[in-house]
């Protein structure tokens, strides 16, 4: 196990890929840790669930839905396990290994989110919902945050969700997400200020927001 301090934020880093600031490419080292690192937090009973469970309420039963950036698969996996039909996306194979081993009830594919088409993989049917949690845009890099909430969204059908947390003094702030949400096809139904439900402030240092797909799906 690593000595890295597990309550120190992971910082995004400037790699070889020009889409994706996530370290674990460059450092694979850095992903054992961090597939360790929640491991062990599931095995010391931590509460790994609050973002799927939003998911679930939101979804119908038996949805399909998409966890992209799914790391190592903790919230598609729950919402597998709660009989969902869910597909994982995350550009790092060593987290998707991961989540091939841990949750096997899941489809899970390596890709980058920038360039997300689905249909190549085999998976063309629209999806019900999709989760982008775990601050995946923190390391998503700046010029291509908008284009990944456009390839998300392509995959819901019309009236889909989207939910998005993710830190606000990255540069990503709810006024940057409500700016591309036009080209997306997607509308702001609710604001949070917490996975858990805590009413939007405007100094509020994270953003839980939930779209709706408001075009059909294509």
């Amino acid at each position: 196990m690593s000595d890295r301090d597990p309550h120190v934020p992971i910082e995004p880093t400037h790699g070889s890929r020009p889409t994706t600031l996530w370290p674990g490419l460059e450092d694979p080292e850095h992903s054992r840790w961090y597939v360790d690192r929640f491991r062990a937090m599931a095995e010391h009973g931590q509460d790994l669930e609050g973002e799927s469970r939003l998911v679930d309420l939101l979804a119908p039963r038996h949805a399909r839905l998409l966890d992209a950036g799914c790391g190592p698969g903790r919230h598609g996996g729950h919402l597998a396990r709660l009989g969902h039909e869910v597909v994982g996306v995350d550009v790092d194979p060593l987290l998707i290994e991961a989540a091939r081993e841990d949750h096997p009830g899941a489809i899970w594919l390596v890709g980058d989110l920038a360039t997300l088409d689905l249909s190549t993989e085999g998976q063309s049917a629209a999806f019900d919902g999709a989760l982008l949690a775990g601050n995946v845009m923190d390391f998503v890099a700046e010029s291509h945050r908008g284009e990944v909430i456009r390839r998300v969204a392509c995959h819901l059908r019309e009236g889909g969700f989207l939910v998005v947390g993710c830190r606000v003094v990255r540069g990503f702030t709810p006024a940057d997400l409500d700016a591309v949400l036009p080209a997306a096809g997607l509308e702001l139904e609710q604001r949070f200020a917490t996975w858990d439900l805590r009413p939007w402030r405007e100094d509020a240092d994270f953003c839980v927001s939930v779209l709706r797909r408001s075009q059909p799906y294509r």
